[in-house]
């Protein structure tokens, strides 16, 4: 039996590593091949010295160190962070989790809006604008505007009142976005499904899909008037535009420059993969969230996702794949568990680690 690739020479199963028996024929080979295996003598030899022993006997490794570890490709796009990530507003303020970013090396930070802080309804454009000033005098941008609120309020819902609710929310999230500063709102158009939302009525396809583009072209023209694009997220979990194909039917209907997408690497990780995604979406990417994720666990909850590198995202494709469609704008990472102690080491970990994903930082070991 040939064994796949991936199998290799060992199983793992249930948590344990068991070895795979050999066929007689690969026994044969082993025994009696010398020239494409080293000897046992050999072999318990370099176990118990080491690479010294096997240069005494004249095997010499056949790659350098240099080799294992060639100069990285650098890239041009900007790191941000999403305010996710930092203990706000319950241990720090709005301008210390600014301050940390930017002392952290990040170009941008990405704002949420909610219903009670100072990014919320309760604010209007006197308080963005000086959240705005705050953001130019410690010298860090606002990358874009997200929110949790299209769950609460979906633009598809069955009930009406929660419909009329998110368009006011979003028309007010547009407005907040040109206030701050940032051409980028994150929009979320549907949900056919939340799981997460147990009295949640789930909404059939066709007239999610009708909802949705219904709504959009409702917050369209003040979006185009603000300069503020409508970047349509891919969420997955939300059962609307599922592969890359819809969501490129959906922005395209618009025939508007301001409806875009913001694409998220971690939300099809589960069954798809982002380096797909990407060459189809191509120039339509107008921003970027950085989630990790680990397809080795069964928990399908927020906590798949991980710290950045921390999961089995295949990172030199899906950053050579942007490059690939000409993307240079911001890659946020989002994460939404900021650390209970030493919030500040998650910030710090998260640059560093882009730092080496785009080449700004080589490995010299």
């Amino acid at each position: 039996m040939v064994l796949p690739p991936w199998q290799g020479r060992m199983l793992l199963k249930h948590g344990q590593c068991y070895s795979l028996p050999l066929s007689s024929r690969q026994k044969e080979t082993a025994m009696t091949k010398p020239e494409t295996a080293l000897g046992r003598r050999q072999l318990l030899t370099y176990a118990a010295f080491g690479s010294a022993a096997l240069a005494a006997t004249g095997t010499t490794a056949t790659s350098s160190a240099a080799d294992a570890n060639p100069p990285r490709r650098k890239y041009d796009m900007k790191k941000s962070i999403n305010l996710w990530a930092f203990p706000y507003p319950e241990k720090m303020t709005l301008r210390q989790c600014l301050q940390l970013a930017k002392d952290a090396g990040f170009d941008g930070i990405e704002l949420n809006y909610d219903l009670e802080s100072e990014l919320s309804p309760k604010s209007g454009t006197p308080e963005f604008t000086q959240i705005r000033k705050m953001a130019d005098e410690i010298g860090i941008q606002i990358s874009g505007l997200c929110s949790f609120l299209f769950w609460p309020y979906p633009l598809t819902s069955n009930d009406p009142t929660e419909r009329a609710r998110g368009m006011e929310l979003a028309g007010k999230m547009t407005q907040a976005a040109h206030d701050l500063g940032t051409e980028n709102l994150l929009v979320v158009p549907g949900a056919v499904h939340m799981p997460w939302r147990e009295d949640h009525d789930p909404t059939p396809n066709d007239v999610c899909d009708r909802r949705a583009r219904k709504a959009i072209g409702k917050l369209l023209p003040t979006a185009e008037k603000l300069n503020v694009h409508l970047n349509i997220e891919n969420i997955f979990f939300n059962g609307f535009l599922m592969s890359p194909m819809e969501m490129v039917d959906f922005v395209d209907s618009f025939s508007s420059p301001y409806v875009q997408v913001h694409f998220d690497t971690g939300n099809i990780m589960e069954y798809q993969f982002p380096e797909h995604w990407i060459p189809i979406l191509g120039k339509r990417i107008k921003n970027v969230h950085l989630k990790e994720f680990t397809k080795k666990g069964t928990d399908h909850s927020l906590e798949a996702f991980r710290p950045l590198l921390d999961g089995t995202t295949n990172w030199p494709a899906v950053l050579e794949a942007f490059n690939q469609v000409g993307y240079d704008g911001y890659l946020t990472f989002e994460y939404f568990h900021p650390y209970q102690h030493f919030p500040e080491a998650l910030v710090y970990q998260t640059a560093d680690s882009l730092d080496r994903m785009l080449g700004i930082k080589q490995f010299t070991g």
